[in-house]
């Protein structure tokens, strides 16, 4: 479960075997006071649940106390009430249920493992017989070093003085029509 509830203080969490979930705390400089108390399907395992406060919500991941599909989240039937929402990013059928693998139980939220930049693109095998030698390729590389990039910029501000110090093309013209 999510709460999203940004900068929130005084943080209660509270689980029960029997699946009662309660939750309150305070939020914002008027420190409005939110609470939920919820009775889950079934019961829970509360030794194996794990909570997370973060800066912008509170995660709390329950873990059933038997490995059966729950047909809902709450005891209670009916329409859910309003402020409870289904993650679709975190949703799985009971049909594709993932098995007890390695690394299945592990959450990595909305991590984006595209922007840690670690390669992974084709022809950087050495074994490849696509001729590109990865060694040889470095000396290829295009892109900058330091040391250029330290040189481009100073460059760059000799360029910018000579631009402020001299004047205006229309000012050049004026001044010699006077």
């Amino acid at each position: 479960m999510t709460i999203d509830l940004p900068d929130a203080k005084d943080v209660n969490l509270k689980l029960e075997p029997e699946g009662k979930f309660f939750f309150s705390a305070t939020s914002g400089v008027d420190k409005i006071p939110y609470e939920i108390d919820i009775d889950l399907f079934d019961k829970v395992d509360v030794n194996e649940s794990k909570a997370s406060i973060g800066l912008r919500n509170i995660r709390y991941l329950v873990k059933k106390a038997e490995n059966k599909w729950w047909s809902r989240l709450l005891k209670q039937e009916g329409k859910p009430p309003v402020f409870l929402k289904v993650d679709w990013d975190k949703w799985v059928d009971e049909d594709e249920e993932p098995e007890n693998k390695l690394g299945t139980d592990m959450d990595f939220g909305d991590f984006d493992f595209s922007k840690l930049n670690m390669g992974g693109g084709e022809g950087l095998d050495d074994d490849d017989d696509d001729g590109i030698d990865v060694d040889k390729d470095e000396e290829n590389d295009d892109s900058d070093t330091e040391e250029e990039v330290e040189v481009a910029a100073e460059a760059e501000a000799e360029a910018e003085a000579k631009a402020e110090a001299a004047p205006a093309g229309g000012e050049a013209a004026a001044a010699t029509k006077a």
